[in-house]
């Protein structure tokens, strides 16, 4: 069995703890690894390495910078199979899907990888008589990442591409469920020519985000996850004096308008509800069906879900594999069992779809949904899809909008002026227009609104790069000899 360890100061470790937890295949139940759960002692030594490594790569050259992340870059991509098989073998989704996730991932590396411009600050000549302001951008420090078991490789990739680029060193504190695509991470970057603690692996459970969340030398925090533990990172975090970004949950809608291609809308519902077993951040777990268009798209669903080929990750034809764990499957028929109760109406249920072997559940579809039913105020999170009924395009929009998360959402019409009103008067932080998954490119920064952000900067991309920077504002006067006095007055601009 293997024994998946920390990567402190450029190489694997087991810590000085002797206390593990199981790391299973999902797909046939089996346990696959055993995973060292990190002490307070091995927080320090991680966070010791990190900070004596800040200080040095702080000083180096955007240049020499800039090289490693490019050949960090053509790693990643030569090792995209590799990387799928890892994500695949402990998270269960399937291989195309895994290799997409990596496609992601490399969108944010090279958007990091033009840091020389992206740091560049600002310059005003003679903005008083002989002296000159200008702005610059230095790296914060130390900042961890704790990243969910969803997106193994892509999200510790959002936030470690930018860390390391700006200068600073970077703590991925990944899911213990599917942690060993980590470790390869690691000895990519090291492969590439990052520094030894730079880059540093911490394993573990609670102990080890508490540690990192209090401790002195550790300046800034990255999250994703449910909204919960975003919210006690983001208030514990902030109080011990970092900097935090923690992104939570989702409720996503999917808008579809009587005017909608109904094979085009039918196609992207399935596609955004089902695909990784729902669970993504970004998955469609609702679709609003304005007016006339619900019997017909519920229809069409329907008669897509049968030829959907759900299976290990690794076998080749399978569109859909298993959820992460036992007990996440049977949370998720719970959400099924509460919800019919509650009075949704069972069109297709998947609780008939689970396997003894591995944690399989099939795709449900729920109509009827209404808005105080427990399938539509939680974010489930697995292979379920609620139909909320509304009469008018006002109506679906007020749904929307009074929903506690604000992640993602999406409309699908050929109307345009419903386009603009929706993506004017929607308060969600993205949003599709016929795309049913709107993340953004890795030039634009991901992130919701409401109940799915806590702190006040998006993920990646420009707003990322602001969240690894500080900016310093120096005013610059290089005074002819004998010209100073002495001058008690507050200093103003002067026009001469």
């Amino acid at each position: 069995m293997a024994h998946v360890q920390h990567w402190i100061e450029g190489g694997l470790t087991a810590g000085a703890s002797t206390k593990t937890a199981p790391v299973f295949n999902p797909a046939t139940g089996e346990q696959t690894a055993e995973l060292a759960l990190a002490t307070p002692a091995d927080v320090d030594a991680a966070v010791a390495s990190a900070r004596a490594a800040a200080d040095s790569w702080s000083h180096t050259s955007l240049a020499a910078r800039t090289k490693v992340l490019f050949a960090f870059r053509e790693l990643l991509a030569a090792h995209t199979d590799e990387l799928a098989a890892l994500v695949t073998s402990e998270h269960g989704k399937v291989l195309s899907d895994a290799a997409g996730e990596v496609a992601r991932g490399l969108e944010n590396v090279e958007y990091a990888c033009g840091v020389a411009n992206l740091m560049k600050g600002e310059f005003s000549e003679q903005a008083s008589t002989g002296v000159d302001v200008y702005s610059i951008r230095q790296p914060v420090g130390v900042i961890a990442g704790i990243t969910p078991f969803n997106f193994p490789l892509m999200v510790p990739l959002w936030m470690c591409s930018n860390a390391i680029a700006c200068g600073n060193a970077f703590i991925l504190k990944p899911s213990e469920k599917d942690p060993s695509v980590s470790l390869l991470l690691a000895d990519l970057w090291r492969q590439a020519g990052l520094p030894d603690g730079v880059f540093t692996v911490l394993q573990g459970d609670k102990v080890a985000v508490d540690g990192l969340l209090q401790h002195p030398q550790v300046d800034a925090i990255s999250f994703v996850g449910s909204t919960p533990i975003a919210q006690y990172i983001y208030e514990t975090g902030t109080k011990a004096g970092k900097r935090v970004q923690a992104l939570g949950g989702a409720k996503n809608h999917m808008m579809v308008l009587p005017d909608a291609d109904l094979d085009v809308a039918a196609d992207a519902a399935v596609s955004a509800a089902y695909g990784a077993a729902g669970e993504r951040c970004m998955a469609i777990s609702v679709i609003v069906a304005v007016g006339a268009v619900a019997d017909p798209l519920i229809d069409a669903i329907k008669e897509r879900l049968p030829s959907l080929q759900i299976g290990p990750g690794d076998k080749e034809g399978s569109e859909m594999g298993p959820l992460i764990t036992a007990a996440h499957r049977d949370k998720v028929i719970d959400y099924i069992d509460r919800g019919e109760k509650e009075g949704a109406k069972v069109v297709v249920d998947g609780r008939t779809g689970r396997s003894e072997d591995g944690f399989f559940l099939g795709c449900t579809l729920l109509d009827d949904v209404s808005p105080e039913n427990v399938a539509y105020t939680d974010e489930i999170f697995g292979p379920v899809l609620a139909i909320v009924r509304v009469d008018t395009f006002d109506q679906g929009l007020d749904l929307i909008n009074s929903h506690k998360f604000a992640n993602g959402t999406a409309i699908f019409t050929r109307d345009g002026g419903a386009v603009r009103s929706f993506q004017r008067d929607v308060q969600v932080g993205m949003i599709g227009v016929n795309v049913p998954i709107p993340v953004p490119v890795g030039y634009y920064s991901f992130g919701g609104w409401k109940a799915s952000l806590f702190g006040d900067t998006h993920m990646y991309g420009p707003e990322g790069i602001n969240f690894c920077t500080r900016r310093k504002v120096v005013t610059s006067r290089w005074p002819d000899p004998g010209s100073s006095k002495i001058d008690l007055g507050f200093p103003t601009n002067s026009d001469h």
